[in-house]
């Protein structure tokens, strides 16, 4: 079978499958797969990704054929994999860690405490941003193990699955949404074409009696 070559779709899946699959967004993409597009059509460097550490732009660098750049530090530097807590007394239940979490890993609902699993966890520090009273802290899940060696196949695979239901379900959502809207807005546009059609009609009686 032929290598996969840039701008082939096979070679953006070979690279998304090589990634750690925590859509951290520190690559400056809005997720993994997006990433491992850019670098197989040739517009991202292999070295953007610090979970992967060295040992992931090594992993780029074998299947794109670009040289293994050391990894650059102004997207984070590679380290432990981290854990996010919530300290349970200080929640207020606002909801807002649940929607930035990519992976559906924190536990809560409106207005009562949240909790992370930490099994599910990736460490993408997406929710600290989120949380407006500062409650979730970071702890290190894996003692002097940094990059792919603090993280797996098998977790890697687990975090995609759960981020692509992540979407699935926003989408979903979203799209009630939409429907609900349009919904809402349709009694109000019955009136208003029936309106336009009864005086349209008018105008046509009136022009066939002249």
């Amino acid at each position: 079978m032929a290598a996969p070559q840039p701008g082939d779709g096979a070679l953006a899946r070979a690279l998304n499958d090589a990634l750690p699959q925590t859509q951290c967004t520190r690559c400056g993409y809005p997720d993994c797969q997006a990433y491992a597009q850019a670098i197989a059509a040739g517009q991202a460097p292999i070295n953007l990704c610090p979970p992967g550490g060295e040992d992931g732009v090594r992993r780029l660098a074998a299947l794109t054929g670009a040289p293994a750049l050391p990894l650059d530090e102004s997207r984070g530097a590679e380290s432990p994999r981290w854990c996010a807590e919530i300290v349970e007394q200080e929640c207020i239940g606002c909801t807002l860690c649940l929607q930035a979490c990519p992976v559906d890993c924190i536990v809560g609902a409106p207005k009562l405490m949240h909790t992370v699993v930490a099994a599910q966890c990736t460490g993408c520090e997406l929710c600290l941003p989120a949380c407006p009273v500062d409650c979730i802290t970071l702890s290190v899940a894996t003692p002097g193990q940094t990059g792919w060696q603090a993280w797996s196949p098998a977790l890697a695979t687990q975090a995609r699955q759960r981020y692509t239901a992540h979407r699935a379900r926003a989408q979903a959502r979203a799209l009630g949404e939409v429907q609900r809207l349009e919904a809402a807005a349709a009694p109000a546009a019955g009136p208003t074409l029936s309106l336009v059609v009864a005086s349209a009609m008018a105008r046509a009686r009136a022009a066939r009696s002249r």
